[in-house]
């Protein structure tokens, strides 16, 4: 049977139910925002397809749309580049009501709302579906025509303003804040541990000054630093991983200095300084791997902490800049509408938010009592 300490850490993780629910959701988004565009109803660049007429329509509402022209100049991207970026699409269609053909013309009424109805519009049927002019068979013209040139989209959470289609930004947006989560604890793990295990191991004016600098830091209104930041870097994407980096980075140096202090004078530190280790192999090879699990749990948290800091900058206008999808400027773009007849616009991405950060923070309550570390210097 294996005893092994990270054995008895996930036994004990996988009998908190909400914690193993948080990551089981955790990774299922994951999964999603990696396959991004594959799985996505609207695979353009960013889901920008923008179909004005059909702006605000409800969850589970149906069109049908006439292809009227073709593009072959775009080009088809293969499997890994339509996943990261998108496919362009290689079509324009319109959403319309009805159609006919007669003799070698189509006569399309175009859907321009729910109350109006359009003039119907008359197209050759040649210029649309060039190979419906050409067959013998009775009746095939109008097959191939359906075939070719008309098909039905189902918008399942309906479509905002701009008539996108909201499930497909909703996907997107799964990238936009897990990739910053990601980053900005990567960034925040960096400089927390790096700092802390500094100020801990040589304490003194070392550790002085360094924590003067964390209070400093600690006592600045998290959101107005990352607006700080984000002032002096310029708005755009990849800013805000460093913004929010710099911004969370003080409750990891916190946990590590402390520990820290707590482990460089037990018997194995004393050891190694005795075998004539440096100091650099001494904290990373035997000081910080024992103080994994609370980096870990803190690391937790501060993931939550760093997609609502980024929610909180995109409704600002400080994040991901449009059209690129997120689920902070969606929000901004549709709040006025929870007072109206369109309060999912907003509500769905707010839920998107709400279930990611209680995720992250079951995730790290289970992690904290996994590692029992429950005395020790860590906030969750």
């Amino acid at each position: 049977m294996d005893n092994s300490p990270s054995k008895k850490v996930w036994l004990k993780f996988k009998r908190n139910k909400f914690a193993f629910g948080g990551l089981v959701f955790i990774l299922l988004l994951m999964v999603i925002g990696i396959l991004g565009y594959l799985i996505m109803p609207d695979d353009s660049p960013n889901a920008n397809v923008q179909i004005l007429q059909l702006n605000k329509k409800k969850p589970g509402s149906t069109f049908t749309f006439l292809i009227v022209s073709n593009n072959p100049k775009v080009e088809k991207l293969n499997f890994f580049e339509r996943m990261l970026n998108g496919q362009t699409p290689t079509f324009k269609s319109i959403p319309i009501t009805s159609y006919k053909i007669k003799d070698q013309s189509v006569f399309v009424q175009e859907y321009i709302g729910n109350d109006e109805k359009a003039k119907e519009t008359k197209y050759e049927l040649k210029d649309l579906c060039p190979s419906c002019v050409l067959p013998s068979k009775i009746g095939t013209p109008q097959l191939l025509f359906e075939k070719n040139n008309i098909y039905k989209q189902t918008y399942i959470l309906g479509t905002d303003i701009y008539g996108r289609d909201l499930l497909s930004r909703l996907i997107l947006g799964i990238r936009v804040s897990l990739s910053v989560g990601l980053m900005a604890v990567l960034i925040s793990l960096f400089i927390g541990v790096s700092l802390g295990a500094i100020a801990g191991y040589f304490g003194g004016r070392v550790d002085a000054a360094i924590s003067w600098f964390m209070n400093v830091v600690w006592s600045l209104p998290s959101l107005l630093l990352v607006i700080a930041i984000s002032f002096a870097l310029g708005k755009g994407f990849w800013q805000i991983f460093i913004a929010v980096g710099l911004s969370t980075w003080v409750d990891v140096a916190r946990l590590v200095r402390g520990q820290v202090m707590a482990l460089k004078e037990v018997e194995f530190v004393e050891a190694a300084r005795a075998l004539g280790f440096s100091t650099g192999r001494t904290i990373i090879k035997h000081i910080l791997p024992n103080i994994a699990g609370p980096i870990l749990v803190v690391a937790s948290s501060n993931f939550a902490s760093a997609i609502l800091l980024e929610t909180g900058l995109s409704f600002l206008g400080f994040g991901a800049q449009p059209p690129m999808p997120s689920w902070g400027s969606m929000i901004k773009e549709h709040y006025g509408y929870i007072i109206m007849d369109a309060a999912y616009l907003a509500v769905l991405p707010g839920l998107a938010i709400m279930f990611t950060v209680y995720a992250f923070n079951v995730l790290a309550i289970g992690l904290r009592d996994a590692f029992d570390v429950k005395g020790q210097n860590v906030t969750v």
